[in-house]
């Protein structure tokens, strides 16, 4: 199986992808997310990345890390799955869905689609997600 990353360097899986190695990239992103470490999540990602993250826009792996240190300050206990939908060349559409529950203790799962564009190194140049938010009592919680 492929890691996400060589020592300190690109991404081992590059495109163009074949379905094997978009499901490998995908795990390795959800694998990577499920740390909650942003700085090793950005790594991930180009210098100059763009997303696109619900209504926030912003590019640089700076911002990316300081995205996710906020994200990740509300979203208590946040646990993902990724499901690839397609690929082809350098791009991997997949949906996802995570749990997380915020400072008053209300659980919520959120459903989503993303759009990942890579660099000939595999690092992501650029991410569109698009995610919807529902409540959930924690005894219908589905990711642990």
């Amino acid at each position: 199986m492929h890691s996400q990353q060589s020592a300190g360097g690109p991404t081992s899986i590059r495109p163009p992808f074949t379905e094997e190695t978009a499901r490998a990239k995908v795990k390795a992103a959800q694998d990577g997310w499920n740390t909650r470490d942003p700085e090793r999540v950005a790594l991930a990602y180009s210098e100059n990345s763009e997303w696109r993250n619900r209504d926030e826009f912003f590019s640089g792996r700076e911002a990316i890390k300081a995205f996710l240190r906020r994200k990740w300050a509300r979203e208590i206990d946040y646990r993902l799955r990724k499901e690839l939908w397609s690929c082809t060349g350098n791009r991997i559409s997949v949906k996802f869905e995570y749990e997380s529950h915020d400072a008053s203790g209300q659980w919520w799962r959120s459903y989503g689609n993303e759009q990942w564009e890579f660099d000939d190194d595999g690092l992501m140049r650029r991410r569109e997600a698009s995610i919807n938010d529902v409540k959930i009592e924690a005894a219908d919680r589905r990711i642990t």
